[in-house]
């Protein structure tokens, strides 16, 4: 729904905000509308053991999350509220806090994950047993579920057309912001039994990272400071954004996820500059309405991720011959760990290794190779990309390797297939993203960096480069590796034509 304002104010005494994705004050739906609707609005966060209990000791996530929450305790407590934070399973906290607080409403962004939904209605079940309503809001997307679909009320499933529905319907009031600091009189302090400190790392299970020394700026404060650096190179970004050695990106996505940024204000400001012809504006106003699209397609075609299991969207790429077994797990080990003998995809393995991120061009590069060059389940790499990817959202991430392997809505043809010499000849010309992340391979000359088994004897040796001992050879020939997968696409499509 739009972002519409309640009509009748104050229907309830008293009301919880739970914050989850939605790390912020500023233009927040369900706290403007807790606000609007309580005399008296509380504030909770949730360190969810079912989402943090299966995570590796040492994710950046987390970190980030709870660094987050220092600066929305803060800010909450500069407006005279505060912020409960609790370290426990969210179906059963709060319904337990809401009872025991004496509130009439609980107030939430809308969450669209299958896992989430399946909280929310655990939630939901028992607020309402204990008499308490539970209210949520869209507001990590501009458009949600039903809200762009065909003439015929359809949902769509190729991009291009769902874009040019998402343009027509768009405009200034569904990107306009919720005003929230204008009604945050009614925000309280939690009552004192309730005042924590924020629980520290190490309390929730998990150990420092690295979160500091990558300087990734934290919270809306964090937000703003790269949102204002990203204006500053907007117009250049449909450009810039293929060259993973320069800063072209927005780097947004981690603050997206967790929603330090509101995505109508960014949306907004890069609708307003796209009208005006700003063609980076629109371009990575494109990125954003993908991703609206792709949390459109997990609300509609649920069998893409259920049951904590993703199928192929057409499900006749459920019948691809992937290869398993020793060696295939092997080739899999070495796609995570860099040390393919291809230097671009090595760089972006490292990359996502060390720091949590990758840039965008590089996972389509780095997924391609996966599926169609070692011949491997693409859902191995979705699952390592949900592991690492600091700005993991389910539904793009599902969709982009879907995209990637051919077997999602609007996919790649699985005949186009990235050669990764070509890609990396082509945006990293001089090698230098290559050479931050392989500075083994430094000594090369750009011509040969992109392809190390084509250097002369001479130059390998001039370069200290030892192929097979100081840098990996090629673990497969792309040539032969595309012909066959070639042969196993048709293969499975031939079948599926059968039925």
């Amino acid at each position: 729904m739009p972002p519409i304002l309640l009509a009748v104010d104050k229907t309830y005494p008293k009301g919880l905000m739970w914050f989850r994705r939605d790390l912020r004050v500023d233009d927040n739906a369900a706290l403007y509308r807790a606000l609007r609707a309580c005399r008296q609005v509380v504030c909770v966060f949730v360190f969810d053991k079912a989402i943090l209990d299966p995570l590796p000791s040492a994710d950046r996530r987390v970190e980030f999350i709870r660094e987050s929450l220092l600066e929305l305790q803060t800010e909450l407590g500069a407006l005279s509220g505060g912020l409960i934070v609790r370290h426990s399973h969210a179906v059963q906290e709060i319904p337990a806090l809401a009872s025991d607080l004496g509130v009439q409403a609980v107030f939430a962004n809308r969450d669209d994950e299958p896992d989430a939904l399946e909280r929310d209605a655990k939630v939901l079940g028992a607020l309402a047993n204990a008499g308490i309503a539970f209210h949520t809001y869209k507001d990590s997307t501009v458009f949600d579920r039903d809200e762009v679909l065909t003439k015929t009320g359809q949902p769509y499933t190729v991009f291009t057309p769902y874009k040019r529905a998402w343009l027509a319907k768009v405009d200034s009031f569904f990107l306009k912001s919720y005003p929230v600091r204008g009604h945050a009189d009614a925000l309280v302090p939690p009552p004192q039994a309730y005042r924590e400190p924020m629980p520290s790392l190490g309390e929730l299970g998990f150990e420092k990272t690295n979160l500091s020394a990558l300087e990734i700026p934290t919270g809306s404060l964090g937000a703003g400071v790269l949102f204002e650096d990203f204006f500053e190179r907007i117009d250049r970004y449909d450009e810039a954004r293929n060259f993973p050695a320069v800063r072209g990106p927005s780097y947004m996505g981690v603050h997206l996820r967790f929603g330090t940024v509101s995505i109508r204000q960014v949306a907004s400001v890069a609708h307003q500059l796209s009208l005006q012809g700003n063609a980076g504006a629109a371009t990575w106003l494109s990125e954003l309405i993908w991703r609206d699209f792709y949390f459109q397609i997990l609300t509609h075609f649920p069998h893409v991720h259920k049951d904590g299991e993703s199928k192929s969207f057409r499900p006749e790429y459920d019948k691809i011959q992937w290869h398993h077994g020793k060696h295939a797990d092997q080739l899999f080990d070495a796609w995570c760990e860099g040390r393919t003998g291809y230097p671009l995809v090595d760089a972006a393995m490292l990359q996502i290794n060390q720091s949590g991120y990758m840039h965008n061009r590089l996972r389509m590069v780095v997924a391609s190779f996966l599926c169609k060059d070692l011949g491997l389940d693409w859902r191995r790499g979705e699952r390592y990309f949900a592991l690492h990817l600091n700005d993991f959202e389910l539904a793009s991430n599902n969709g982009g390797w879907q995209w990637a392997s051919s077997s999602g809505c609007d996919a790649q043809p699985y005949f186009r297939i990235f050669n990764p010499v070509t890609q990396s000849e082509r945006f990293d010309p001089e090698g230098k993203f290559i050479r931050r992340y392989l500075p083994q391979l430094a000594g090369l000359s750009n011509a040969t960096i992109h392809a190390p088994w084509t250097a002369s004897p001479v130059e390998l040796e001039a370069a200290g480069i030892k192929l097979g001992e100081t840098y990996p050879l090629p673990v497969v020939d792309h040539a032969e590796a595309r012909e066959k997968t070639l042969q196993r696409y048709g293969v499975a499509r031939a079948k599926a034509l059968q039925k």
